[in-house]
């Protein structure tokens, strides 16, 4: 049996793959080991994940944010072995998810806009460029969490559409000491500040948040995409929540670009489920 993880800012995605096709899911809280402890993520699956769980796992492909890092990688590594201690287990950058599940073995431009973001240059097999990924302080344009900070701030700030303004007061009735002790002494902001795309979202109509929208996507393509050799003439594609929400803006942006714009899903765990599909016969057949 394979075990395949998908782990992202918010939540983490897990797939089981049967001796005979048959799929099976399970689902956790998003684990990013440069922010979090690992203690965290052992407790989910022993908790959360385990009970879940009614097979025989042989391997394991886990797909993480913040797994960029070997010291990273080796922190879910241990966990995992401790609970399937007789397992192959690979941990791979969650960007790898993004290009086995969009791209396949095709070359493209792979791209993550959900709580966070992140872009790849596939070659059909391998990452071979990455634009480095700053987080939600210093980067992600484009992101849950990037268009929630602009919101938020431009809130506190009275810059909103007065009406807008009304709106989002009546929704989150925090005032200014609680929003910015949820940014700044709470743990996972990037996460609170990303939930307010939903906001974002069920406003399109107004200017404001078409705009914003917008103007986070052009920084995203200028920042990220368009620095890789060939951006033009290549297939870009994207996961995250984010990305497939506000798709019809993504690609109208893209559009105006002169950018190519393919697949847009919510999330890859079924991309990857099929990419995998063949390590099991493999795996059968010795």
């Amino acid at each position: 049996m394979i075990l395949i993880a998908d782990s992202g800012a918010s939540k983490t995605d897990w797939r089981v793959i049967e001796g005979d096709g048959k799929i099976s899911q399970a689902q956790t809280v998003g684990f990013n080991p440069f922010i979090q402890p690992i203690e965290q993520f052992e407790q989910e699956v022993r908790e959360v994940l385990l009970p879940q769980l009614h097979h025989d796992i042989k391997s394991i492909y886990y797909y993480g944010t913040g797994c960029s890092s070997e010291r990273n990688r080796q922190l879910i590594r241990t966990v995992l072995e401790r609970f399937f201690t007789d397992a192959h287990i690979e941990i791979w950058h969650d960007l790898l998810a993004a290009a086995h599940a969009l791209c396949g073995n095709e070359k493209g431009i792979a791209c993550i806009l959900g709580t966070g973001a992140n872009s790849c240059l596939y070659d059909g097999r391998d990452i071979t460029h990455n634009v480095t990924s700053l987080g939600y302080v210093l980067g992600d344009e484009g992101s849950g969490a990037w268009l929630g900070k602009q919101l938020v701030a431009d809130y506190l700030r009275k810059d909103l559409p007065e009406k807008l303004w009304d709106h989002f007061k009546r929704r989150f009735p925090f005032d200014k000491e609680e929003i910015l002790e949820k940014v700044y002494s709470q743990p996972m902001p990037s996460r609170f500040l990303g939930s307010f795309s939903k906001f974002i979202f069920q406003h399109l109509d107004e200017p404001y948040c078409y705009k914003l929208v917008y103007r986070g996507f052009d920084e995203f393509f200028e920042k990220n995409v368009r620095k890789y050799p060939g951006a033009e003439s290549l297939k870009i594609h994207f996961t995250g929540s984010v990305a497939f929400y506000f798709s019809d803006i993504l690609r109208q942006v893209a559009n105006d670009k002169g950018l190519i714009v393919k697949n847009i899903v919510e999330n890859p765990i079924a991309g990857l489920t099929l990419f995998h599909q063949k390590d099991l016969q493999k795996i059968e057949h010795h």
